[in-house]
């Protein structure tokens, strides 16, 4: 019996891709949904190329400083993505802001995962901003690409507790650690279609019950 085709997955990151690496290892387990076809840099010095071409994906740069434009770069990437016939973008790390133009291409198959409990914390330095803020919660999210900065559609979350004592490092050395898990497990809900973007929601009525809709580990 053979198994299910697998969606082609492009990954874009920006630096090391600590993210795309336990993406890319759960990648390789026969019955996972994704196949990582891809991985795109908008910077040539990012660690995470090296590191995605030792585990045999194509992997390459493309400098947005090149690019007159935001749109003029989005059109190279969007080139990019479909000459691989790339079905999903997974964003880890990439720290570039789209066009409205390549977000509506790409709506409801381009997701992404933020470090900060999503409506809460949106932006840059969350876990200063979870600090500041005196919340007793913090964690990531992996959710759906819409225009607005880290507005999309909550896919999944997980969640870690903020200890007296800590400091942005320590937050965020607690949170990769659910960001390394939380993310391959959201990528593979939204590559076997269990976990779809209808009418701006996730639709997890297509999964199988609650287990389908996962919200913590």
């Amino acid at each position: 019996m053979s198994l299910p085709k697998k969606t082609r997955v492009a990954i874009l990151i920006s630096g090391r891709g600590s993210n795309m690496v336990s993406v890319i290892e759960a990648a390789k387990a026969p019955d996972y949904p994704a196949e990582i076809a891809l991985v795109l840099s908008n910077r040539p010095d990012a660690g995470g190329l090296a590191r995605a071409a030792e585990a045999g994906i194509p992997a390459r740069a493309i400098d947005h400083t090149l690019f007159a434009s935001r749109e003029s770069f989005d059109a190279a990437l969007d080139a990019a993505l479909r000459e691989a016939g790339i079905e999903l973008v997974c964003l880890a790390g990439f720290m570039r802001i789209f066009s409205a133009g390549f977000v509506e291409a790409w709506a409801g198959r381009m997701v992404n995962i933020h470090p900060s409990l999503l409506p809460l914390f949106r932006g840059t330095h969350t876990h200063e901003q979870a600090l500041q803020a005196g919340v007793r919660l913090h964690g990531c999210t992996v959710h759906y690409v819409v225009p607005e900065l880290d507005a999309g559609p909550i896919i999944a979350q997980a969640a870690v507790p903020v200890l007296t004592g800590d400091d942005p490092d320590s937050l965020a050395d607690r949170v990769i650690v659910q960001e390394h898990k939380l993310y391959p497990k959201a990528l593979a809900l939204v590559a076997s279609g269990q976990a779809p973007l209808k009418n701006g929601r996730v639709d997890f009525a297509a999964a199988q019950g609650a287990k389908g809709a996962l919200h913590s580990l």
